[in-house]
């Protein structure tokens, strides 16, 4: 039976790990990921998963040890945040180059100096061209289901590519609302048992994994990698389409919201998102036609399904909650893309905001809406909530 309980989004992400029942969970704190570790381990002292739990002496050591154990057949996970992700990059790299299915929940946190342990989203934004698909989760709920999810798309043959699932640092991760979690047997039987198509420990059929390739392969590997995003863009709707039988969920890889005929949208991800619905329910009611699109998949970035959602907007903003020094903003530089290669006439404005976990209000989006409406739009990067 599903059940529906008060729980944190990272409580909500331990009970996916629980249903998921990985083989190998490596495990080192950092915040605000720690209480995604510290349910699951209880999972595992009180025998409710068969997980092989290791306990690592760094974030580098935990993204190894996931590697090693997925090279050798397992279906293995591992979580982490902010710094700890950064000291992680040199394996992360090897973990998508490798082609191992491993699915590791991030929750996003600010990256040094100066220290901060407040959400945005300088971590995984700064693995964005790792090779990882990413999955960017508006609440507890979504943090849960997308960690479902992703274990079938990774591990679909033509895809083998690893994902994060990126929820905010305190406002999702440590934030209380009511999530559902599904039946175990279904979530379960959804997910399926892992069948690796090669590894380490079949002895009749030896391999070897992260040999030298130097010039005269490595382009081509490279070159497989970006075969196995393309196809995660079709998978995940496949996937999405089958885990909606259990949940009555609609997953795709954009969310509109009221967009059809709105004049101006905002455009962004995570727990933003459901502030923005707030305030465009509050300007439709006043008559204004304003709508939210929110971003779920950011690699694959949807080209194609953000294009033909903004094509009637006149105005759009895009609110990034992290910079990118010295070039656009990364969730506003895809949908300049998104518009430029769809021949959209709309314009477009992009905004940074909540910088080090700074608190987003609604007056910030309703400026941001008045901003569209009124034709003050395509000037230099703005910001929201900075101090003057």
């Amino acid at each position: 039976m599903s059940k529906e309980k008060p729980i944190t989004g990272n409580e909500a992400v331990s009970e996916a790990m629980r249903q998921i029942n990985p083989d190998v969970v490596a495990a080192y704190p950092i915040t605000p990921q720690s209480s995604i570790m510290e349910k699951f381990a209880k999972f595992v002292a009180n025998g409710v998963v068969d997980s092989e739990l290791i306990t690592v002496e760094s974030e580098h050591s935990a993204m190894s040890a996931t590697i090693g154990a997925a090279a050798a057949g397992a279906r293995a996970m591992t979580a982490t945040s902010s710094v700890g992700l950064a000291l992680m990059f040199e394996a992360v790299n090897a973990a998508s180059g490798l082609r191992l299915p491993i699915v590791m929940p991030i929750v996003n946190r600010a990256l040094s100096a100066p220290i901060n342990i407040h959400c945005d989203h300088s971590d995984s934004m700064a693995c964005r061209d790792a090779g990882w698909i990413q999955m960017y989760c508006e609440d507890g709920q979504e943090a849960y289901e997308n960690t479902i999810m992703s274990i079938r798309i990774c591990e679909d043959l033509k895809v083998m590519t690893p994902a994060m699932v990126c929820q905010d640092g305190f406002i999702t991760s440590h934030g209380v609302q009511n999530t559902i979690i599904y039946d175990d047997a279904s979530v379960r039987k959804f997910v399926g048992e892992h069948k690796p198509l090669f590894n380490l420990l079949d002895v009749d059929n030896p391999i070897t994994i992260g040999a030298i390739e130097l010039t005269d392969y490595f382009f081509e590997t490279k070159r497989q990698q970006v075969e196995g995003m393309e196809n995660a863009v079709k998978a995940f709707p496949k996937v999405a389409k089958e885990f909606s039988k259990i949940t009555g969920h609609v997953y795709k890889h954009v969310e509109k919201y009221k967009t059809d005929d709105a004049e101006a949208i905002i455009v962004t991800m995570s727990s933003a998102a459901g502030t923005t619905k707030t305030v465009v329910d509050k300007l439709r009611k006043k008559g204004k036609k304003v709508g939210l699109l929110k971003i779920r998949t950011f690699r694959p970035f949807p080209y194609k399904e953000v294009g033909a959602a903004l094509s009637n907007a006149k105005s759009v903003a895009t609110l990034d909650r992290s910079f990118s020094f010295g070039a656009h903003a990364p969730l506003y530089g895809s949908v300049l893309n998104s518009v430029y290669c769809s021949g959209i006439s709309a314009k477009l404005q992009s905004y940074v905001f909540g910088i080090g976990g700074r608190d987003l209000f609604d007056d910030d989006i309703m400026k941001t809406f008045n901003d569209l409406l009124t034709g003050k739009v395509g000037e230099r990067e703005k910001y929201l909530g900075l101090r003057e």
